[in-house]
């Protein structure tokens, strides 16, 4: 991949995301125009986490620097839950949950490093689904009444 400039890059980098998370099962959804502060809404099982996309081909030492900010600084609040961060020469994607770098304007990520910070994250699609019920538990309970005649004669 050779995309110079860094907004048809970051426009790929997002197509990239909708592939790999179509085939992990995961619905995806682009919300309309610009305004949003985060990428795309990602539903699985009626459950739905607001995703902000990021890549990066900046080498540093034996890892990448990957900008985890917006272009006024770093992310104020809760705009997004997780930032999906391409590696593209790596072709790897780490899924970090926004908590774990808030305030900071960039990140390290080092895919061959055994105890790196953010190594949990890598390839963690399963953050995207949620947390998976309990054995047993009840997704949503439905209820159905329909009229008993007696009961409607004795109200008429």
């Amino acid at each position: 991949m050779n995309i110079k400039h860094p907004k048809l890059r970051g426009e790929w980098a997002e197509l990239r995301f909708m592939t790999r998370a179509a085939e992990h099962g995961l619905q995806v959804t682009k919300p309309w125009g610009e305004t949003a502060r985060y990428d795309f809404a990602v539903e699985h099982e009626a459950r739905f986490v607001r995703v902000q996309v990021k890549s990066t081909m900046f080498r540093e030492n034996d890892g990448y620097s990957c900008t985890v900010r917006g272009c006024r600084g770093p992310y104020v609040g809760e705009p997004f839950d997780f930032v999906a961060a391409y590696l593209i020469p790596e072709d790897i994607w780490y899924i970090i949950p926004a908590g774990s770098f808030q305030g900071q304007g960039s990140i390290g990520l080092y895919p061959r490093l055994k105890k790196s910070k953010y190594g949990r994250y890598k390839e963690a699609w399963h953050l995207l689904r949620g947390k998976s019920r309990s054995p047993g538990s009840v997704a949503r309970i439905e209820g159905c009444a329909g009229e008993i005649p007696e009961v409607v004669a004795a109200w008429t």
